[in-house]
């Protein structure tokens, strides 16, 4: 018998509930959604809800019960905060002195068991409902997100209060034992399982802490638009800080150098990646967390957005034997998320798919992945070289970013191997011209490169407040537009709900424009020509332009003129 990673697949196959041809399968469709196995089991119909809540108390050594039948006493509420209880998807059911009985959906690592335990500062015991029936118990005891976050950030204050001597002086103190023990005291591990338990509920892509000279700022980036939270007290900025960089396996005595990490934690019963970075700073070390959800971010090729023809075009280029697929944009347009979409595609048995990154975002199973980290001389140029001893089929390489890098990458395009690399370039003519200002030969340019994607991502119309119009016609010469073009169809708006925090907006979507390098491309490329040269070309082939992708965003009711115009 295989043995799996998964302490629930392993138990479904031992009690022979579910056959293993049916267990890889499910690893599959977790590995694809970032979905928990056992949710996507259950997705899959392979077992009852019933047998799932049978199996995780059997696993955990734990007794069932039944939320919904149940009362709990206002003592054994008070007893847990509701962020704890949100941010672990743990109820509790009662009360006793120094323990608390919680109710969860999952099984629980010792890890976790552990954190809440100091947490609560209360021993732990625990029983067994459906995940569902414990998100719906939490809901009816502790109210909506809102009033619990606002309840828990003012019983924070209080609590932060209490401990404002070890904080002051782990904010002031070089000595490092202090740093470390407000670090890790009570009211900021609370803090900051907040602030990331939060984050994740608003969908945001990264979460900004910024120390300032009399103030400690919290920013969330959502759908590519910052928004800050309640500021917390400035004495915090450190022992905050410090906290992340434990989390992360950071050195916290080091804040003089910007370093980088990783987080893995569970948030709201599903593992979330966070990607951590700091930079010292007047006042402190400034701290962006990249937020890697995959039950957000969709690696489908399907899912991403493309129009018809691009992702047909985009389909038939990654499965050439060799040549070099570009991806440019600008930082956060979604490049990497392409690109990893497309190694999805391509990763099956017969390839052999290698990637130089910095740092690597998702993990992959199949694909071998390498961080760049230049502090020790691992360069994209030195791994990309060591690449082509391995034996690969498909390469990504994270940018092209030197001449170098972009020979070699030549080099290996040259000598049968598939190269995906991203630009960052305004458009996708604007890539050829780059490589040729970085030194690059026409000649081998002309030769080796397939295609060019360029994209941006704009945010889409709340669905829940979506409002038609009627443009007018300064409007439409802004966009470049007639009226016979539009046709009299509306252009829409987000009026601003609860839904999408009054923006307007909820979610982002790609837009495309796709330069295929053909034979009248090669010979302009020969030739040196400018970008405008290339791009009026390129249009009278057939592309369209990131400006006309847009409006065809617009047309379809997907999003407005003020992104399109601010993004093309």
């Amino acid at each position: 018998m295989a043995v799996y990673s998964d302490m629930f697949l392993d138990e479904l196959i031992c009690v022979g509930l579910i056959a293993e041809s049916q267990a890889s399968e499910v690893l599959d469709e977790h590995e694809r959604t970032g979905k928990p196995t056992k949710s996507v089991v259950l997705e899959m119909g392979l077992i009852t809800e019933e047998q799932a809540v049978d199996l995780t108390a059997q696993l955990m050594g734990a007794e069932r019960v039944d939320l919904e039948h149940m009362t709990i006493d206002v003592d054994t509420i008070q007893a847990v905060p509701g962020s704890v209880a949100r941010m672990y998807n743990a109820m509790p059911v009662s009360a006793d002195g120094d323990t608390v009985t919680l109710a969860v959906g999952d099984v629980i690592s010792p890890e976790t068991t552990d954190e809440i335990r100091f947490v609560l500062s209360k021993d732990i015991l625990f029983v067994v409902d459906s995940s569902e029936a414990v998100t719906n118990a939490i809901s009816r005891y502790y109210g909506t997100e809102d009033e619990s976050m606002k309840d828990m950030l003012s019983s924070l204050e209080n609590e932060l209060e209490g401990a404002g001597e070890l904080l002051e002086s782990g904010a002031r103190l070089e000595d490092l034992a202090s740093v470390e023990a407000a670090a890790n005291s009570r009211p900021v591990v609370r803090f900051v399982n907040l602030v990331l338990f939060q984050a994740v509920q608003d969908r945001a892509s990264d979460i900004h802490f910024e120390p300032f000279e009399d103030e400690f700022k919290i920013r969330y980036r959502v759908d590519g638009a910052l928004y800050e939270m309640a500021p917390p007290p400035r004495h915090l900025a450190l022992p905050v800080i410090s906290r992340l960089k434990v989390i992360s396996g950071l050195n916290i005595a080091e804040r003089r150098v910007p370093q980088d990490g990783r987080i893995q934690l569970p948030v709201a019963g599903r593992m979330i990646d966070f990607r951590v970075s700091t930079l010292p700073t007047q006042f402190g070390e400034s701290v962006v967390l990249r937020v890697l959800d995959r039950s957000v971010v969709s690696l489908d090729l399907e899912n991403i957005g493309m129009p018809d023809d691009v992702y047909e075009y985009f389909g038939e280029d990654i499965e050439k034997p060799n040549g070099i697929v570009v991806v440019t944009g600008p930082t956060g347009s979604g490049k990497t998320t392409t690109l990893y979409s497309a190694l999805r595609r391509l990763n099956t048995i017969e390839n052999k798919l290698l990637t130089a990154e910095e740092p690597v975002e998702y993990d992959i199973d199949g694909i071998v992945q390498v961080p760049i980290n230049e502090a020790i001389g691992v360069t994209f140029a030195k791994v990309l070289r060591a690449f082509l001893r391995q034996d690969p089929d498909i390469i990504m390489v994270g940018e092209i970013r030197d001449i170098e890098t972009s020979e070699i990458a030549i080099q290996a395009s040259l000598t049968g191997h598939l190269v995906f690399s991203t630009l960052h370039t305004n458009d996708a003519a604007g890539a050829i011209t780059r490589l040729i200002d970085m030194g690059v030969e026409p000649f081998l340019i002309a030769s080796t490169l397939e295609a060019i994607l360029g994209q941006r991502l704009v945010r889409t119309i709340c669905n829940n407040c979506k409002t038609e119009y009627q443009p007018t016609p300064e409007i439409l010469e802004q966009l470049g537009m007639t009226e016979k073009q539009v046709g009299g169809r509306p252009f829409f708006y987000g009026a601003g709900c609860s839904y999408c925090n009054q923006t307007g907006y909820r979610g982002r979507r790609g837009i495309y424009e796709y330069l295929r390098i053909k034979d009248p491309i090669r010979e302009l490329i020969n030739q040196r020509k400018p970008t405008l040269v290339i791009r009026d070309k390129a249009v009278e082939l057939g592309m369209r332009t990131l400006r006309e992708d847009g409006i065809r965003c617009i047309l379809d009711g997907y999003t407005t003129v003020e992104e399109v115009l601010k993004y093309t």
